[in-house]
């Protein structure tokens, strides 16, 4: 058999076969997700478990929870744009072994300023992870498997948080302390758990640094030998069969490879400007609107589920399970409001039980989902999950009964599902050349905004419940109306051959 002249590079990856190798890469996309996840996240078990020891305020505690948000704003970016420029492997090990050290080093933090500002580091080397592993994982998965694995990955990311609930638990029951007279402190259940949040990161690392680079990423910058080294290593893997009878001769990228740029600052612009005019400006702004309403309308109700939960649990034990579900919330916010100005310690075991349970829930049926996204589309999965969520957002303040209420904001919150299908969504529409870049930054602008939206919506929780559920089932409903204006999937395959 005679080996082909030219084979674009979606055929030839196609060729690879599906097996061992892509299970190998999930598993690194796993531990990098994870490790991210753990640092993000981390603050929500750490900040009131070190409130005793460190002498936090309420202020100051709010400052520590938001630092994460603040490093994923700083520099997202910039890992996007040194992914697109000096590839995915490379930049994903060093964010992975920042992040390691700086999510460590925290546990040793003598005081909330130096833990604000170590979690600030870890967080922003962290910041890019999500976009880039989906990226380089999308990167090397065949067409036809490839939705249903970026999908997936965000079953990942939440089930993250209900796994994090689950190892809280016994690490804060115990009860040691051990002084380092050097740094001045007691080493504590929560710098321990503080450890056990960072491990993930450097399992990731470890695991990107041994994997392949993407060989769609260094056939766009003229590395045709090793993007074919690359292949036929996936397909030796994948076949068992050597590498001489995977027959592929010329690979062809089929896209625009943009413009080579000399200099940093120049190199940045030759990855942002593309993004800003046609015609990739229609998508850039519509993916950043999509992904504002995403996290603006969802991400705060997953924040204060706790403190939702919580309310509703002590207005029962009050015995008052006749009041509508934000009356419950009512009836107890005193009693909240001053629990939440004194130094507890100590974590509310239902509430992470909760979470876990809600959690795991969640991530379920995500799997379920990525099974069948080929065939009803990622648009269309897109858009059912938002209209649907957001009329359950709008249902729990209307409806008469807590029980329904309840189980209306459990599916208000399942509607975070669509972050995966937006990220398998983003990683089509993209060319190559500036698709990290561009991921990265519509992730920025979602989870930025996402900052604005959990202070108004705990306010709101407190002043005005009804029309918290009102105004953010509201936006999430309009969403899924919006996403209406995003490509068909068989535009993408006419338009972006390699990424659909």
């Amino acid at each position: 058999m005679v080996a082909k002249t030219s084979t674009t590079f979606e055929e030839a990856l196609n060729m690879t076969g599906f097996g061992k190798f892509n299970f190998l890469a999930m598993l690194v996309n796993i531990s990098l997700i994870t490790g991210m996840a753990f640092e993000i996240m981390s603050v929500a078990y750490l900040v009131p478990a070190s409130a005793c020891e460190l002498n936090t305020t309420v202020f100051q505690q709010g400052l520590m929870a938001g630092m994460p948000l603040l490093g994923i704003i700083a520099t997202s970016h910039f890992w996007g744009y040194l992914a697109d420029t000096k590839g995915r492997r490379k930049i994903l090990a060093l964010c992975m072994i920042l992040a390691f050290l700086a999510g460590c080093a925290s546990a040793l933090s003598p005081d909330w300023i130096v833990f604000s500002v170590l979690k600030f580091l870890s967080s922003a080397a962290v910041s890019g992870t999500y976009a880039l592993a989906v990226t380089l994982l999308s990167e090397c998965t065949p067409q036809n498997r490839r939705s249903i694995l970026v999908a997936s990955t965000s079953t990942i990311y939440l089930a993250a948080s209900g796994v994090m609930a689950v190892l809280s638990i016994p690490v804060l029951q115990l009860s040691f302390s051990y002084d380092i007279p050097l740094l001045g402190i007691a080493f504590t259940p929560w710098r321990l758990l503080n450890i056990i949040f960072a491990m993930p990161c450097a399992i990731g690392a470890i695991g990107v640094y041994i994997s392949y680079e993407s060989p769609r990423y260094l056939l766009s910058i003229g590395e045709d030998y090793k993007a074919m080294e690359v292949l036929k290593g996936f397909f030796v893997i994948n076949s068992g069969k050597s590498a001489d009878e995977y027959k592929v001769g010329t690979l062809v990228l089929g896209e625009d490879t943009g413009k080579a740029a000399k200099g940093f600052w120049a190199s940045i612009v030759s990855q942002t400007v593309p993004l800003m005019k046609p015609p990739l400006l229609k998508n850039t702004v519509l993916l950043s609107i999509l992904f504002i309403i995403v996290y603006v309308g969802l991400n705060p109700f997953i924040v204060w589920l706790p403190f939702i939960t919580d309310g509703v649990m002590k207005s029962l034990e009050n015995g008052k399970e006749d009041l509508k579900f934000c009356e419950m919330l009512n009836s107890v916010k005193n009693t909240t409001v001053t629990e939440f100005q004194i130094n507890d310690c100590s974590l509310n075991k239902f509430a992470m039980i909760t979470v876990f349970v809600i959690s795991i829930m969640i991530a379920a049926l995500n799997v379920v989902l990525s099974c069948v996204i080929n065939c009803v589309g990622r648009k269309n999965m897109f858009i059912c999950i938002q209209v649907v969520s957001g009329v359950a957002g709008i249902s729990v303040g209307v409806s008469d009964s807590w029980v329904a209420s309840a189980v209306c904001l459990v599916v208000f919150v399942a509607g975070m599902l669509n972050f995966g299908m937006l990220s398998a969504i983003s990683v089509d529409i993209f060319p190559t050349y500036v698709k990290a870049m561009a991921v990265c930054v519509t992730l920025m602008v979602g989870r930025g905004s996402s900052f604005l939206g959990i202070n108004v919506v705990k306010n709101m929780l407190v002043n005005d419940c009804e029309m918290a559920f009102y105004s953010f089932g509201g936006l999430t409903f309009v969403g899924g109306l919006i996403a209406f204006l995003l490509p068909n999937e068989n535009t993408l395959q006419k338009k972006i051959p390699v990424d659909s």
